[in-house]
């Protein structure tokens, strides 16, 4: 058995409405609906079952539906990350740019108090500029981030 949190174990159950220790595609459809993700017609429910379901029954178990659960709050939790990246990022451009230059930094730096020269926003871009063209892209902000 794996080592698994009891709450994912308590929705798990909960959706087990027939108790075979088992989610068919209709008791994913329920859960689904439950949490106010999606309404699934029967055929798409039985679809997505299949590309959650690794040993091919057909059906969930708790240790599939529980691996499935934490890819899910995995992939929220990197998309928050990206959102929250994103939205940083773009304190950091100019109006309707997708880059960050070294004026746009020195504007952004003097906002949080820093006084700062343009050479050195170029020192500091040239630090993650991977492609060199000295305009950071959101891709190579990311990766300086992460």
């Amino acid at each position: 058995m794996i080592n698994c949190d009891n709450s994912y174990k308590r929705i798990f159950k909960r959706f087990d409405e027939d108790r075979d220790g088992k989610l068919s595609p209709s008791e994913l459809c329920h859960f689904l609906e439950t949490i106010g993700e999606l309404q699934l017609p029967m055929e798409e429910a039985r679809e997505l079952m299949e590309l959650m379901d690794p040993n091919g029954d057909g059906l969930l178990g708790l240790e599939e539906f529980v691996g499935w659960m934490e890819r899910e709050v995995k992939l929220g939790d990197e998309e928050r990350k990206i959102k929250e990246l994103r939205e940083a990022f773009r304190m950091y451009t100019m109006e309707g740019s997708e880059c960050i230059t070294p004026k746009s930094l020195k504007r952004m730096l003097s906002t949080l108090g820093e006084s700062t020269s343009l050479e050195d926003c170029c020192v500091m871009i040239g630090e993650f500029d991977v492609n060199e063209d000295g305009v950071p892209s959101f891709d190579e902000f990311k990766l300086m981030m992460l």
